[in-house]
């Protein structure tokens, strides 16, 4: 494989490769919070729904998607906003 194929990985093999061990940390993350929602989902709806929530904010922080509350998060922790 040429250098860059070999640090990207093969796209038809199938299984993406994290570039960043922040990737690992996100995704499986993102695969706790939905086998605890599989679990909860019968039993608590908000429950379920925060667990889809957390999921898709590891996710996004994968693929950059950063929603509104993520930004409000960072304002308030770093800038001590309200104190």
């Amino acid at each position: 494989l040429p250098p860059a194929a070999a640090r990207c990985g093969d796209p038809g093999s199938g299984a993406p490769s994290l570039t960043q061990s922040r990737h690992g940390h996100h995704l499986r993350a993102c695969l706790a919070a939905l086998g605890r929602y599989r679990g909860a989902a019968g039993a608590d709806v908000a429950l379920g729904a925060e667990e889809l929530r957390l999921a898709r904010r590891h996710l996004g922080r994968i693929t950059g998607h950063v929603g509104a509350e993520d930004v409000l998060d960072i304002i308030f922790r770093e800038f001590c906003v309200g104190k």
